[in-house]
């Protein structure tokens, strides 16, 4: 893009400022279209109680049919709010998705998946299937797409969390 399209936004003094800048702005476009996606599929198949994270936990405890602790989770989400993130665990027992394990021996939980949850979360991957999945197998070379994209991500991913560590240890000069 010609830079006298973008010369004048703060965010975007050159042409690589500007495509971090419409690459970040595709992200949270993304993400807000996935929300949308989620509530709505959500509605039809009974879940509209659960908000996007609630959701997006219930899904990650389902993971390879195995119990996860509160500490897992946030990690395979990338998060650092456990609080948050217990907040939700105790809303989706209480709503009899998930049920909540004490391992033996220790003072540590886990949380595994009920019959409810599984019940609910297999309708959601039915729609899933038959809505969203059936337009991305519709795009040319899709899976090898979406291979390239997760991996640019992740990269993207380290760079915005060690931008982040080394922000937190610098200054900023008084003016």
């Amino acid at each position: 893009m010609k830079s006298k399209y973008y010369r004048s936004w703060h965010l975007a003094n050159d042409e690589t400022e500007f495509k971090v800048t419409e690459l970040e702005f595709a992200m949270m476009r993304v993400l807000e279209a996935f929300s949308r996606w989620v509530a709505a599929a959500d509605e039809m198949v009974g879940l509209s109680e659960l908000k996007h994270g609630e959701h997006v936990i219930l899904h990650v405890i389902r993971m390879q049919n195995r119990p996860k602790s509160g500490a897992t989770i946030a990690r395979l989400l990338n998060r650092d709010d456990l609080p948050n993130i217990q907040y939700s665990l105790r809303k989706l027992e209480s709503s009899g998705f998930i049920q909540k394990n004490k391992e033996a021996g220790t003072k540590n939980y886990t949380y595994s998946i009920t019959e409810l949850g599984e019940r609910m979360t297999n309708e959601y991957s039915k729609l899933r299937s038959e809505i969203l999945i059936r337009r991305f197998r519709s795009l040319a070379d899709f899976d090898a797409r979406a291979e390239d994209a997760t991996e640019l991500l992740s990269v993207i991913t380290g760079i915005y969390e060690e931008s982040a560590r080394t922000s937190v240890t610098l200054h900023r000069a008084s003016e």
